[in-house]
């Protein structure tokens, strides 16, 4: 037989590549590809699920974000020059911010972080007392890697041990001075709850009555009207000074305000640049947070409306599945973010909510879980558009299939 006619050889003269070794080396390349891990298992469940209660921006791919400029020309001048250390575009943001909050001035930061280092370092200034008052789970206390102290030579004073805003009486009760009461509202690490406003007028009246003044921890202050049924300027006016963000609420790229008066905010400014904050360029991010003004800030009353649906729905999707116990946490939410516990092991729960998105293309739990003792586990469950797409239906029938996963029913 003829060299390279063989039933053994292609027509090259080269071994012909069987379906066996195809296969093993499929089965090579997978055993030597590192596996994904739950993160990068959850994410891309929830990019690929046709069913989800939020789409948030900042875990979408690139060109989705990207996408978002396409509306800049609805929000401001694209003829206009690009700013340049702060101005244009920037100062237009800052002037709308203002305007929003009934101050006299706002200043654009890129972080929050910043942000708030800086107010309450004038208002320390200020005041003479660097001691800020703040509840042990506030956000600077829990994510900020002690940056009061360690950057600004701020010294926080922790009061207050309930998963809840301080009370009037906890404030008048502070065993030492303070110069400054910040409040964070919603306090997020407590299940995003809010006082009344009663309670929350009470409160700063007990700050002021120890010449204190109040700085509100603002990041989700947009989300905050429904359950006062008060408009921003009226949640603003209690404080002295206010932070908001631009990314948590309205799905901006990034970056953060500081308002308040314009004393404060022009010294604010000064510290802003000695802090490093000031970045020769910032429109799209500032572009991104007009665009989110325009389009989410007036939709949010709406998400924490059907929030309160999605949480009912829960609770009776969880009880029908059979959990022996669980909790939505608050009951009846008080922004459209909320908190659900369950009695498992961490990774279980994680687990079970990854393939229940897999397998039915509807991710109902999309956030990471969090252990919080010993086989107990929680997560935050947050609500934005896409969510509006689900009944109460919907939602029963998806907590009550995964509430079955985790039991095996």
């Amino acid at each position: 037989m003829i060299a390279g006619m063989t039933d053994t050889a292609d027509h090259d003269g080269t071994t012909p590549r069987t379906e066996r070794t195809e296969r093993a080396e499929a089965t090579e390349q997978a055993e030597e590809a590192p596996s994904p891990t739950p993160r990068e298992r959850r994410i891309a469940a929830w990019r690929n699920a046709p069913r989800v209660l939020a789409r948030l921006g900042f875990l979408a791919p690139l060109r989705e974000r990207l996408a978002l400029l396409e509306a800049a020309g609805d929000a401001y001048d694209l003829d206009e020059t690009s700013d340049v250390y702060g101005d244009g575009v920037v100062e237009a943001l800052e002037k709308r911010v203002a305007e929003l909050l009934g101050t006299e001035a706002a200043a654009f930061f890129p972080t929050g972080t910043m942000a708030q280092q800086v107010a309450l370092r004038c208002w320390a200034g200020r005041t003479g007392n660097p001691a800020v008052a703040l509840h042990p789970l506030s956000h600077p206390e829990v994510h900020e890697r002690n940056a009061f102290s360690q950057v600004s030579g701020l010294r926080p004073v922790r009061f207050g041990n309930e998963p809840r805003l301080p009370t009037a009486e906890e404030v008048r009760g502070l065993e030492e001075p303070f110069g400054t009461l910040m409040l964070e509202l919603p306090l997020r690490d407590a299940g995003f709850v809010l006082p009344t406003w009663e309670e929350l007028t009470e409160v700063v009246d007990a700050a002021r009555e120890r010449d204190a003044v109040v700085h509100v921890d603002g990041a989700r202050l947009w989300e905050c009207t429904e359950h006062f049924g008060k408009p921003l300027e009226e949640i603003a006016g209690l404080a002295d000074s206010v932070y908001v963000s631009f990314y948590k609420s309205l799905d901006a790229f990034g970056g953060a305000a500081i308002a308040g008066p314009a004393c404060l905010v022009e010294e604010a400014k000064t510290w802003r640049h000695r802090y490093g904050g000031a970045v020769f360029q910032q429109f799209p991010t500032a572009l991104s947070a007009l665009i989110g003004l325009d389009r989410e800030l007036p939709r949010l009353p709406e998400y924490v409306r059907h929030a309160r649906v999605v949480a009912a729905a829960l609770r009776e999707g969880l009880e029908a599945g059979g959990l022996p116990w669980f909790r939505v946490h608050p009951e009846v939410p008080h922004t459209y973010d909320f908190q659900v516990w369950l009695p498992y092991e961490t990774e279980f729960v994680a687990e079970t909510a990854i393939r229940a998105g897999e397998e039915t293309g509807a991710m109902l739990f999309a956030n990471h879980w969090d252990p919080k003792g010993p086989g107990l586990t929680f997560t935050e469950v947050y609500v934005r558009s896409a969510a509006l797409e689900w009944t109460a239906d919907d939602v029963r029938e998806a907590a009550t299939d995964f509430a079955r996963r985790l039991t095996g029913k």
